[in-house]
């Protein structure tokens, strides 16, 4: 069994790809699946075959992302990485690498491109206030 990281990411410069976050995304719905259920779920959508899947758990295991439990003559695979703590090392990793460590400039720029509706903004407002309180 791999253990996970003090910040919960795979080992530095282990980062996961697209293609193995789409993985990830299927087990942390639902842990403890094995390759071909796996499969099943991502598969059809992405033209994947099953030996490509299989390639993808391999790697994630290797990061440290998730841990293979036998059962029989197959292997169950469940996240050693919590989605929150992935999803919270990313976004530090974006920020700091796009925006200089500023959260205010990740906001300004996506207000600023319009990527950021009235709504939006609303959440944004009522998330501010309810921080402070």
């Amino acid at each position: 069994m791999n253990a996970p990281d003090e910040d919960q990411n795979p080992r530095p410069g282990e980062r996961i790809t697209e293609a193995e976050h789409a993985v990830m995304e299927v087990l942390w719905d639902r842990p403890r699946q094995t390759a071909a259920e796996v499969c099943e779920d991502v598969c059809a959508t992405r033209g994947w075959s099953l030996a490509t899947v299989k390639t993808l758990l391999s790697r994630l295991v290797q990061k440290g992302a998730l841990e293979a439990e036998p059962d029989g003559r197959r292997f169950l695979y469940t996240p050693l990485i919590a989605r929150e703590d992935y999803v919270g090392g990313e976004s530090r990793r974006l920020v700091e690498r796009l925006f200089g460590g500023s959260a205010v400039s990740l906001v300004a720029h996506l207000a600023e491109t319009e990527a950021l509706n009235d709504d939006d903004l609303a959440e944004i407002e009522a998330l501010l206030k309810a921080l402070r309180s």
